[in-house]
């Protein structure tokens, strides 16, 4: 069983009372790391100093400050001759270690406090971990948490008591509500949480949901790997896949405080596999409306950087960033693309894309965050097998061709999405018409029988001009008969249904593709 992870102020607590030399902590939350650190100290009994190449040393708990003291090498120098038990936090000090002076400096420095009476340590401070290789090994490395849903939730508190009685705030009176504001905000630092709630009072004049995710969006954007995916798709847009829609409500709100409570798990992720232009791209899209949760969608191509390393470093920015808004879900659409060719990585690209779908899949199988990964794919042939096995995903579903039912609802959708009555149209004879067709064929053959109409002087969609442009197009499951029998020999044992059992008249269709 994985144990437990360590709040990160208690583990730099940890590495402080255990005497660690060089610690490296990376946030971009300078104040709160510092404040924490000054806690620290108080409750260890050592001067707490933070250095700046542009103020010099400066005391965080009321001591003398050494603001002449600028120069990273007299900056090192200064804390080995220091006589007291002290911490030393060294605000972007990372530039400075391409000097070689200055990473042997670093490295004295921890040599000379293995061998001194008092306690020092250097906390090296920055948003990014650049460290060489030299003082790597020397390094405690520390990625400090964002604030948890406790501190959001004070954060949440202190912001609605500076606004006047007189102003009405349900958060203050409606725990449910609040809640769903420290669930948003999640993913935020402490002071853009704080930021985004005085946005949000001055706009709305309460604690507004769409402006906290407005926020996260930014977040997501700067990221440059993960695209916020705005949909406007729902589960009434999806026609059938009774089994999947059934599984997804059942996990809709799993998410809370109140189901970890209840001793429920985080879903991990679903795997949709199945034929193409059966709904699995647009039921990730509605997943992220039914849930309202930010959907991310990963385009496993901008992993891949030229740079050495930098695909590596960018698969696990692209994870840091998704649990960093969590809850939310990680879309990634037709995944055997991205990551086929893992076998060969070694011959063809030095094992680039091997390594890249090593840290995807290891993180898969241990991720603790409330991050849910919706991954599809059209040719299960392509897929790694690590991919499919048991703990990567919570269900792999098999998306197959849609029965007649789902057919007729299919229709209907597209119908009404067009603004059209499907009450004056013989849907029935448009599912006789349309056996072995992909939602997507569906859908399609509804516009083109719109064109024919424009065309037709404007003229009204009628249940002719749609069975003519059923019968224009020949189906997916004709011209790709061997693949789709394929993916239905190998889900028989391997994947669910995410569709209800099929009529038999549906079954007899099925025979018929086969004569």
């Amino acid at each position: 069983m994985a144990s437990e992870k360590i709040p990160s102020k208690r583990e730099l607590e940890y590495l402080i009372q255990a005497r660690y030399g060089l610690i490296y902590v990376v946030s971009p939350e300078e104040e709160r790391v510092e404040r924490a650190i000054k806690e620290i100290g108080g409750r260890r009994q050592r001067k707490v100093f933070a250095w700046s190449i542009t103020n010099g040393f400066e005391s965080l708990d009321g001591g003398s400050s050494y603001s002449d003291i600028r120069d990273p090498l007299r900056a090192l120098d200064f804390i080995t001759k220091f006589e007291d038990d002290a911490v030393f936090i060294m605000r972007d000090f990372h530039p400075f270690m391409k000097d070689p002076s200055v990473v042997r400096k670093l490295r004295d420095c921890a040599r000379h406090f293995k061998e001194n009476d008092y306690n020092l340590h250097i906390v090296l401070l920055a948003a990014t971990f650049a460290a060489p290789a030299e003082v790597e090994k020397e390094l405690a490395v520390v990625d400090y948490d964002l604030p948890e849903r406790d501190e959001l939730e004070e954060i949440v508190w202190q912001v609605a008591q500076s606004v006047p009685d007189s102003v009405h705030l349900a958060v203050k009176s409606d725990p449910e509500l609040r809640e769903v504001v420290v669930e948003t905000a999640l993913g935020l630092t402490a002071d853009e949480a704080k930021s985004v709630f005085a946005k949000s009072l001055v706009k709305t004049r309460d604690f507004d949901v769409d402006t906290i995710m407005a926020e996260k969006k930014g977040i997501i954007r700067k990221s440059g790997i993960l695209e916020f995916y705005e949909t406007d798709s729902r589960f009434s847009d999806v026609g059938g896949l009774e089994v999947l829609k059934g599984w997804l409500k059942k996990r809709k709100s799993s998410f809370s405080r109140d189901a970890r409570d209840f001793g429920l798990p985080a879903p991990k992720g679903l795997l949709l596999i199945g034929v193409p232009g059966c709904g699995k791209s647009l039921t990730a899209k509605a997943i992220g409306a039914m849930w309202h949760m930010p959907l991310l969608r990963l385009d496993v191509g901008k992993i891949f950087g030229s740079l050495v390393g930098s695909s590596e470093e960018n698969i696990r920015k692209a994870i840091k960033t998704a649990e960093a808004v969590a809850p939310s879900i990680l879309w990634l659409d037709e995944l055997e693309k991205g990551f086929s060719g893992t076998q060969s990585s070694g011959q063809t690209d030095g094992g680039t894309t091997s390594r890249v779908f090593s840290t995807f899949i290891t993180w898969l199988q241990e991720k603790k965050s409330s991050v849910f990964v919706i991954a599809t794919a059209n040719n299960v042939q392509a897929l790694p097998p690590e991919l499919l096995r048991k703990g990567r995903f919570d269900e792999i579903f098999f998306v197959d061709l849609p029965n007649s039912k789902e057919r007729e609802e299919i229709f209907n959708i597209h119908i009404k999405k067009k603004k059209r009555d499907s009450g004056s149209i013989d849907v029935s004879a448009l599912v006789a018409a349309s056996q072995q067709f992909v939602g997507a064929e569906i859908e399609q053959a509804v516009i083109s029988a719109l064109f024919d109409a424009y065309e037709d002087g404007k003229a009204e969609l009628s249940t002719e001009r749609l069975l003519k442009s059923v019968e224009e197009i020949v189906p997916l499951a004709y011209t790709m008969k061997e693949m789709i029998d394929g993916m239905r020999e190998w889900a028989k044992s391997r994947a669910r249904r995410a569709s209800a059992v099929e009529a038999e008249k549906d079954e007899s269709e099925r025979r018929k593709l086969e004569i």
